[in-house]
């Protein structure tokens, strides 16, 4: 099919699904996002307009239109560790398995001592040196020891070591790092058309922090709702070719 065939083609009716790819803006390769729920763009305008004066009744002589904003907004529901540090303008820190020794922590009963690791194995709680039994004393949860309200040998105010082996984990630590500037590629199929091909790019997205990161939901599953603005990529150069955003039909 000759090209101009495409824009003479009059049936188009759309319902996309897809991939959604990401990268920082400047980097060549793109890798995926996961399942996005909702994605799409938003156009604002300011509109100058000047009043027909020349006869009686009013009108519009003349209006200028210019876009003031693009903005990029999603519903990303894979809240993987990528899409969390991004949306919490947040620093990504891997930690590889290891062991901690003899730690010290204070007990008060029915409280919690939170660990700064998951994935706890082959726990060791110590009482004046000597081993503590986890039987009637405490609970190894995923998120710390939980000391028993009737613990049988540790009392409030004891002090006791803990040691401990633990799995791999990756920290996000939260606004310790400036809004992401990203490349996006939208991968999109038309389920309505066949399952023909659409492209899109965006060159530059600055992503906001997102609005809320929800803890705990009654129903459904979380999802991270992100937005940004489409900035001008200075690399995009040439009559005709946006600085922006593009996209490609089949």
């Amino acid at each position: 099919m000759a090209a101009m065939d495409i824009v003479k083609r009059i049936y188009a009716p759309t319902a996309l699904v897809g991939q959604i790819y990401a990268a920082p803006y400047g980097v060549a390769n793109l890798t995926p996002v996961g399942n996005v729920l909702e994605a799409g763009v938003e156009y604002k305008e300011a509109v100058e307009s000047q009043e027909d004066m020349t006869a009686l009744g009013g009108g519009k002589h003349g209006e200028r239109r210019r876009v003031t904003e693009i903005n990029f907004k999603a519903k990303l529901a894979d809240l993987n560790i990528a899409n969390l540090a991004r949306a919490v303008l947040g620093t990504a820190l891997p930690q590889d398995a290891g062991t901690v020794a003899d730690k010290s922590y204070t007990v008060q009963r029915g409280a919690l001592i939170p660990l700064p690791h998951v994935g706890v194995t082959n726990l060791v709680v110590k009482k004046n040196g000597a081993p503590v039994a986890a039987l009637g004393n405490f609970d190894l949860l995923p998120e710390g020891i939980r000391i028993r309200a009737d613990a049988a040998v540790l009392t409030d105010g004891d002090v006791i070591t803990v040691g401990y082996d633990h799995a791999d984990q990756v920290v996000i630590e939260a606004l310790t790092a400036k809004a992401p500037e990203l490349t996006l590629r939208f991968g999109g199929l038309n389920e309505a058309d066949s399952g023909r091909p659409v492209i899109v790019d965006l060159y530059r997205v600055s992503q906001s922090v997102t609005k809320q990161l929800a803890l705990l939901q009654a129903k459904g599953f979380a999802a991270l709702e992100i937005e940004g603005s489409l900035l001008q990529d200075p690399t995009k150069v040439g009559v005709g070719i946006s600085r922006y955003m593009r996209t490609i039909h089949l």
